[in-house]
């Protein structure tokens, strides 16, 4: 069973003259420990795809299935509660809390989710981050990759099935680029997941396992 299933689907915004079909007729299915791209130019329709996707938008028509589970048309509590369960994101602003320290930012999701990682596996992750030493900092200590690899732990320390990363890139330069995609693609192999990078960066797709391209709409498969 695929963790990630797309059948027919289809988005579209406004009506009338005014209507935009912004996802089309859209098959593709995900596996666990894949890392895949999916690459495409502003407007092409790349965020629509990872807001449905995430279940942060449902779609017009077809179907969306999280390890089995058809989430199109659930409720927005019940999408909540799968985005909760199930994905982990990585945004391009990391979206840690500023207020809080490294550590706390962990202990919040406690609060909010059980089956998180133990105190080991956390501590493991730390390493394997090379954040541990990090734990009592603020966001605002952060250098922008120190940030960006706090924003993989707290999307992996939640094990999820999914992780989405929306350009987790884009504010770094070509060393610090290529660290979080090395890190993305060794902690998807690690952990068994699956993760989903949305980007208009070509330079970051030797560190994925398929490729996609979108353009108006449109996803087609990469050779």
């Amino acid at each position: 069973m695929s963790v990630l299933e797309l059948k027919n689907v289809n988005k579209t915004f406004g009506k009338g003259h005014k209507k935009v079909h912004a996802l089309k007729d859209t098959d593709f299915s995900a596996e666990k420990g894949e890392i895949i791209a999916i690459i495409g130019p502003s407007g092409s329709g790349k965020s629509t795809f990872l807001t449905i996707v995430g279940g942060l938008l449902s779609p017009t028509d077809g179907n969306v299935s999280i390890n089995g589970t058809s989430i199109s048309h659930l409720s927005e509590k019940k999408r909540s509660k799968v985005r909760l369960n199930e994905i982990g994101f990585v945004l391009q602003a990391s979206n840690l809390i500023p207020f809080l320290t490294v550590e706390k930012q962990f202990k919040l999701l406690d609060k909010v989710k059980k089956n998180n990682m133990s105190p080991d596996e956390l501590n493991s992750l730390y390493e394997d981050l090379d954040i541990i030493d990090l734990k009592n900092k603020y966001p605002n200590d952060l250098s922008g990759g120190e940030r960006q690899r706090v924003a993989i732990a707290k999307a992996l320390y939640s094990n999820p099935s999914l992780i989405l990363a929306d350009e987790p890139t884009a504010s770094l330069d070509s060393d610090r680029a290529f660290e979080v995609m090395e890190l993305l693609r060794n902690e998807t192999k690690n952990k068994n997941t699956t993760t989903i990078v949305v980007t208009h960066d070509t330079r970051l797709i030797d560190y994925c396992d398929r490729v996609f391209k979108m353009k108006d709409g449109v996803l087609l498969q990469e050779p």
